[in-house]
């Protein structure tokens, strides 16, 4: 049977609105949740859908300039996690709906263990691999990187998996956690962090000085010398450009102010020319005019 939120859709002609959820979107296990939803100033009502039917309703709040609904998940569980859209109301016609966003509920089953191997601290370039452990049988595991987007990697597995990661370069710095799971949306607790260091790769050094010698200061001081040059060259020939751009500009009116003034005299002269002509005509019909005696 088709869902209300399907039937909704025919009636899109409204742009989506945007939704997330906060602290996150992985909420352990008992916590709250809220569930945000914006749509346009002038939404009047909004509807929050989970895996595909309605689940709240709510009228939006003004924050400044904002249109937005809150919704309250008293308490996170296995049957409150999942996927959720939201869709709002301006006069009679209903919006598109969000993009879907994904609760996960966390602190299920037990901890799992993360190593790195070769080690945590690695050059760029190298490959590396996480492996994640968890001590129940599960099918699936995820890989978290702190601050990253909700768009975790994932493999699937009994009781351990590798994740491979390489060549890694500075990007992959960061700490990493991994949880093991029965579905998409039910994690266990989070492993222990690990923190991954990723060194810049500069070559064979062996050979490098350990002080720095008097060439290398000279070549520091020559380099620092010709950078100020060069800035200041740069700001010379942007002051030049601007007083050419100002003589080319004043050139352009005066050129357009005699123009104007050939062309007022041009009139005048056209003018006077054939009043002229009007009074000469004028005296050669005047004798023809007069009636003899």
């Amino acid at each position: 049977m088709t869902s209300t939120l399907t039937a909704l859709l025919y009636l899109e002609n409204l742009s989506k609105p945007i939704i997330w959820a906060k602290p996150d979107f992985m909420i352990p296990k008992g916590k709250q949740a809220l569930i945000f939803c914006q749509g346009t100033p002038e939404a009047v009502k909004y509807q929050l859908y989970f895996e595909g039917h309605l689940f709240l309703q709510q009228s939006p709040k003004q924050h400044g300039r904002r249109n937005i609904a809150m919704f309250h998940i008293p308490a996170m569980t296995p049957l409150t996690a999942g996927q959720y859209k939201c869709i709002y109301r301006s006069k009679k016609l209903w919006s598109n709906p969000s993009d879907p966003l994904d609760l996960v509920v966390t602190e299920l089953y037990d901890t799992p263990t993360l190593s790195v191997h070769p080690g945590p601290e690695v050059t760029s370039g190298e490959n590396v691999s996480f492996y994640c452990r968890l001590g129940t049988a599960t099918n699936k595991f995820f890989l978290l990187k702190e601050g990253r987007s909700p768009h975790p990697q994932h493999r699937y597995g009994n009781t351990q998996v590798e994740f491979p990661i390489g060549p890694v370069t500075t990007a992959h710095r960061g700490t990493y956690r991994c949880f093991g799971s029965y579905n998409n949306h039910a994690w266990s607790f989070p492993s222990e962090p690990v923190k991954l260091q990723v060194t810049e790769d500069f070559g064979d050094t062996s050979l490098a000085p350990t002080e720095r010698t008097s060439f290398s200061d000279h070549w520091d001081l020559d380099l620092v010398t010709t950078e100020a040059e060069f800035q200041q060259d740069l700001a010379s020939w942007d002051h030049t450009a601007q007083n050419l751009l100002r003589i080319i500009l004043a050139f352009l009116v005066l050129v357009a102010l005699m123009c104007l003034l050939a062309e007022d005299w041009l009139w005048r002269k056209r003018a006077q020319e054939k009043a002229n002509g009007a009074s000469s005509q004028e005296c050669r019909r005047r004798p023809n005019t007069e009636t003899p005696e």
